[in-house]
């Protein structure tokens, strides 16, 4: 069997004293595009930093392309939920892309060489990306599913095997949104790339997705979508009765006898404060 992209036992990983996130058992296979899904302060923000290398992790293990996430920084591609530093100004977008490229260089001399290779590398991106058209353009003039495109190519200028995508749909109009879902597609598809995307609403990654990771209540499952996304899973993880209503090939995930107000795009059953998502979400 293939070494899997993603492989966690009983993994636990705070912020401060507070557990996000408690015994989660993983194993995300190579090439698999993985929807991660769940109510505000859920735990997904903290989960893709963990993956990322950015958050450490406590008890259990954790390997990130057979390694620990620190050795995997290199290998592995993410675009945070907030808008990263330059994102809105007059920099250009090639030069956006351009300051991801070898991070561990950044404020050093580059030689001719080195020079030529990080413009290779900055074009490859953004051509991957279908934004060549936009290098010379200032990430300010950029509409928000161009920003976005952007984004994902500076997290593709080096080479990378995983690639973290957090709340990447948000904000945009569902034009923009079924964009980069297909762009997600082709990256898997031209590169093999395995991809981790947090989302609010499950139904928009419904075409794309090849398997679903839903946290709550600190804990998590993983599996195909008619698994988890399912009365009983959900219920377990909640720790009370939930359901799943289907319409038109829809999916609205509700307690079970009545809906709680919604908070997003669709139930977001829950009763954390709005200011944890941008912290904990």
């Amino acid at each position: 069997m293939a070494e899997a992209a993603v492989l966690a036992s009983g993994l636990r990983v705070a912020r401060g004293s507070r557990d996000i996130v408690r015994g989660l058992e993983l194993r995300i296979e190579q090439g698999q595009i993985v929807g991660l899904f769940g109510s505000n302060g859920a735990g997904k923000t903290t989960l893709l930093q963990a993956l990322a290398g950015l958050l450490p992790t406590g008890a259990g293990q954790l390997q990130v392309l057979g390694g620990t996430a620190s050795q995997a920084r290199r290998r592995i591609g993410y675009v945070a939920q907030v808008v990263p530093e330059g994102a809105q100004t007059r920099l250009r977008a090639a030069d956006f892309v351009a300051s991801a490229w070898r991070a561990e260089r950044w404020g050093f001399a580059l030689s001719p060489r080195l020079r030529a290779e990080r413009a290779a590398a900055v074009h490859e991106a953004l051509r991957s990306t279908a934004c060549e058209h936009l290098a010379g353009r200032g990430m300010d003039t950029l509409s928000g599913g161009e920003r976005q495109r952007v984004c994902i190519a500076q997290a593709l200028v080096n080479p990378v095997r995983l690639l973290l995508l957090d709340e990447p749909l948000a904000n945009l109009d569902p034009r923009a949104q079924l964009g980069v879902l297909e762009l997600v597609r082709e990256l898997r598809a031209r590169h093999g790339l395995t991809v981790l995307l947090s989302a609010h609403d499950v139904n928009a990654l419904l075409p794309v997705m090849d398997r679903v990771l839903y946290l709550a209540a600190g804990h998590g499952r993983l599996g195909a979508v008619d698994e988890v996304i399912d009365d009983a899973a959900l219920s377990a993880l909640y720790g009370v009765p939930m359901a799943v209503a289907r319409h038109a090939g829809y999916m609205f995930i509700h307690p079970a006898g009545g809906f709680m107000a919604e908070q997003a795009a669709h139930c977001e059953h829950g009763a954390h404060e709005h200011a944890a998502h941008a912290q904990e979400s």
